[in-house]
């Protein structure tokens, strides 16, 4: 088994005006479809197999991505549990002119392993190192467990 990579993904793309609203601003549906490309990348990164999404919580927009800017997505595997990571994610814009970052949307998505047939299959998991490591699992794992909670029982 190949060991999980915890490396961050970055997506970098351009707000266009087929991607803004009337105000010249990113549509949110747009930021949240980038971001799920960059979560869909970081657990296949983390884990080397096919990810989908299955929820996303605790969505933050800070600021608004504004038409011509530049949008950098950060992705990183922070949480794992049997068969789903917990990627925490950063939406960072800049302008053209003088290209300072500043955080535009942040928040948490779960990306379930599937086998060849769609079914959820283990992951390696997850051990966190570092302090911050340690606070960033325990924030994505009490929002896994609130997301849990909310679901019907069957």
């Amino acid at each position: 088994m190949i060991d999980p990579d915890t490396t961050s993904v970055t997506l970098v793309d351009e707000i266009f005006p087929g991607d803004t609203n009337p105000y010249g601003t990113a549509f949110g549906g747009r930021i949240l479809s980038l971001m799920d490309k960059a979560a869909g990348m970081a657990a296949s990164k983390f884990a080397r197999t096919d990810f989908v999404t299955a929820s996303l919580d605790a969505l933050d927009f800070r600021a608004p991505a504004r038409l011509g800017e530049i949008v950098e997505i950060e992705a990183r595997v922070v949480y794992t549990s049997t068969h789903t990571c917990g990627i925490k994610l950063v939406v960072l814009g800049s302008d053209k002119e003088l290209w300072e970052r500043r955080t535009c949307c942040e928040g948490v998505m779960f990306m379930v392993a599937i086998d060849e047939d769609g079914k959820p299959h283990p992951i390696p998991q997850l051990t966190p190192q570092t302090e911050d490591e340690r606070e960033a699992w325990a924030y994505v794992e009490s929002v896994h467990k609130r997301m849990l909670a909310r679901r019907p029982k069957s």
